[in-house]
């Protein structure tokens, strides 16, 4: 695994060992940063279930602002500090060691909003549509904000009142699904 653009490029990282994780491959991350570039200069990123940091990692290398970083297994926590430092942006960084729907109330109690949240939950475990509600609840996604969340092909494109499915991309096993805020927002 590998950071593909910008400052890092060709950073080669650490990942987790086991199957717990699953590396978002070189093609969709490609893909995935084509169709956000737009909106990262300059950007606060959220990497939920951050497996090893790569993805927030990416988003730094092109030009985010500040990453945070979120993941509950201690091991992952571990390697996301290493491969920021190699990555030489851990001052541009903050780690939460917590699961999502505490680190979203802790991120909101400190009135951090994203431009850009990204999510890549465990496949077929239904974590996506409670992460999301808690996202609304605690308002950290600014209105202009998007919100892309990894999900299996077959699992069910969450409907949450006040956001837009506006993209879906799809590949072999894996499809990304591009949210954002519509009109009326998060009421």
């Amino acid at each position: 695994m590998r950071v593909i653009s910008g400052t890092a490029r060709g950073l080669k990282l650490k990942s987790p060992d086991g199957l717990n994780t699953r590396p978002t491959t070189d093609r969709i991350k490609e893909s995935l940063f084509n169709i956000i570039a737009p909106y990262l200069q300059d950007a606060i990123f959220l990497d939920l279930f951050s497996g090893s940091g790569a993805i927030g990692i990416e988003a730094l290398s092109r030009g985010a602002e500040k990453a945070i970083f979120v993941d509950i297994a201690k091991e992952n926590f571990n390697i996301i500090k290493h491969n920021l430092t190699l990555a030489r942006v851990l001052e541009k960084s903050k780690i939460f060691n917590l699961d999502c729907l505490n680190a979203i109330e802790k991120i909101s109690n400190e009135n951090i909003k994203f431009d850009i949240i990204f999510m890549d939950p465990p496949y077929s475990k239904n974590f996506i549509e409670p992460v999301i509600k808690k996202i609304k609840e605690k308002e950290i996604l600014k209105n202009d904000g998007i919100i892309i969340c990894e999900q299996h092909i077959d699992d069910e494109i969450p409907k949450i009142d006040g956001l837009n499915n506006y993209r879906i991309k799809e590949y072999k096993t894996t499809k990304m699904v591009f949210l954002k805020i519509y009109n009326g927002g998060f009421h």
